[in-house]
């Protein structure tokens, strides 16, 4: 089956994180890394049960804006002639590839027998990337796995899996669903995994810094390398830019402002600050030793914290925070599913 070429413009991606890589964060980061630092980005993912999803929900998800880097749209399922359909439907609405989960360790999707679970058995994984590949033979179909589900002794077969499957990208997060977010990472789990396909393969894990995105790649003989809960603490970590803390203080306050415009309570955007908060490294704004991060978390006052953070930014108004991104910016895009859950670990797609 012939695959259609990746629409990426740097080999460097952003991942698709669960109530992070909506438009009121992911554009951000996009304004802020040009297209030959930053290649792409991807949606959260987009739960498919029974039925295909109204096209109008995926459009939300893909967001408004559109940007010289491409905007995969992440899709999860078992119900594959829902998951195709889906996926002609978000073509339809403009996406300009279809990533399908494989590696979400929640367990809704477990008892689903979707994300992970579909680690356990390589044919199924297969049938589901040929069954979406078949229904957008014009655009490019990608794969996102663990390294495997208890361990990752299959690593090579579920690699092989997705590309028999017609795959254009496999992308391999190097963990496994039994490890989650756990610190240590093992990249000979990517070299392995490279090494058995022909298509490009994208590792994801273990990325803290600029550097490593090159290191990774040098070392694992992945073509591209994706970073998830770094970019949520430095979303400059793909020009590699040192900011200031007034930048820094600037992105969270046009992030908050984003979300207090598309409905969120100050106390629901204070939130969604936090989150980023707990991984923020960006212009020393959380300090070095701890201290001042926790000063940060412990605000329970959600105005104070939004006054703290333009405080830091130098007292700018509103409007001169963001110079490239227009008024009307938060009006027409969608906070995910409506949430904005509390601080806490960012989790990856």
């Amino acid at each position: 089956m012939p695959r259609p070429p990746l629409p990426f413009t740097a080999p460097h991606l952003l991942a698709p994180m669960e109530g992070v890589t909506e438009p009121s964060f992911r554009d951000l980061v996009l304004l802020r890394n040009e297209p030959a630092a930053l290649g792409g980005a991807f949606t959260e993912f987009v739960r498919v049960i029974d039925r295909p999803l109204p096209r109008r929900v995926l459009a939300r998800h893909l967001g408004a804006r559109r940007f010289p880097q491409p905007v995969g749209l992440q899709l999860m399922g078992a119900e594959l002639d829902a998951l195709a359909e889906t996926a002609r439907r978000a073509v339809e609405v403009g996406a300009p590839l279809v990533d399908l989960n494989f590696g979400c360790p929640a367990k809704g999707a477990l008892r689903g027998c979707a994300g992970s679970a579909v680690l356990r058995d390589p044919g199924q994984l297969e049938r589901t990337v040929r069954a979406v590949a078949k229904a957008v033979p014009d655009r490019p179909v990608s794969a996102k796995i663990r390294a495997g589900y208890d361990d990752a002794e299959r690593v090579e077969d579920l690699a092989r899996a997705a590309e028999a499957g017609g795959a254009a990208l496999l992308t391999v997060h190097c963990r496994t669903r039994a490890e989650a977010y756990c610190d240590e990472v093992d990249w000979t789990r990517l070299s392995r995994a490279a090494a058995a396909v022909t298509i490009p393969v994208c590792g994801n894990g273990g990325v803290r810094t600029h550097a490593d995105l090159a290191r990774l790649r040098r070392e694992t003989g992945c073509r591209l390398a994706m970073v998830g809960r770094a970019a949520c603490g430095d979303p400059w970590i793909f020009t590699g830019t040192r900011v200031t803390a007034a930048e820094a203080a600037r992105f969270l306050l046009d992030y908050a402002q984003t979300l207090r415009s598309l409905g969120a309570s100050a106390k629901g955007a204070a939130g969604r600050v936090k989150q980023l908060l707990v991984h923020w490294t960006a212009g020393g704004l959380t300090g070095l030793d701890g201290a001042q991060r926790a000063s940060w978390l412990r605000e329970t006052d959600a105005e104070r914290l939004l006054a703290r953070l333009a405080e830091a930014e130098g007292g700018a108004p509103r409007s001169a925070r963001n110079p490239e991104l227009p008024e009307t910016h938060g009006e027409v895009l969608a906070v995910g599913r409506g949430r904005c859950p509390a601080a806490g670990p960012v989790p990856a797609g």
